[in-house]
């Protein structure tokens, strides 16, 4: 059964990622909830998959044969996504001591924040107990999993 989602495989990615993204934006425009630099951190994560799923389902289209290197680099980049993710989480549990409250390194800065400053280590927002990093971290980790089981997957015998 994993060798026949491998066809489609990027294309999943892409919108598991476009669904992360999207909710995060929505917690950001409806819930008035200002991401921390991890938030944005992870987010950048999930763009790249984007970017990467999409030139992955462009390129297997074409070249069908190199599909189980297309899920095994969609498997790396969930990896860094879940990675990002649980330091997050180390960080909220405080783990890790680290406010990442922002810094301003030089003059000018192009990363300084418009609106408030909000802290890493303090979550905004939880549901279950789980706040919106864990959560990250649970999906980026179930799709690192699955996209490995996908690229390693025998051929079906038919």
């Amino acid at each position: 059964m994993l060798d026949r989602a491998r066809p489609l495989w990027p294309a999943i990615a892409l919108m598991v990622s476009a669904a992360l993204l999207a909710g995060a934006h929505a917690f950001e425009t409806f819930g008035h909830m200002a991401p921390c630099q991890m938030c944005l951190a992870q987010r950048e994560w999930h763009w790249g998959i984007v970017a990467l799923a999409i030139a992955a389902f462009l390129h297997t289209r074409r070249r069908p044969e190199q599909a189980r290197w297309a899920a095994f680099l969609i498997a790396l980049a969930f990896i860094g996504s879940f990675a990002m993710a649980a330091k997050h989480t180390a960080v909220e549990l405080h783990w890790i001591p680290e406010t990442c409250e922002f810094e301003n390194t030089g003059p000018i800065s192009f990363r300084a924040p418009v609106g408030p400053v909000v802290r890493c280590d303090t979550p905004q927002w939880n549901l279950f107990g789980l706040t919106m990093a864990n959560y990250n971290a649970l999906i980026s980790l179930a799709m690192a999993l699955l996209s490995g089981l996908i690229a390693f997957a025998p051929e079906r015998k038919s």
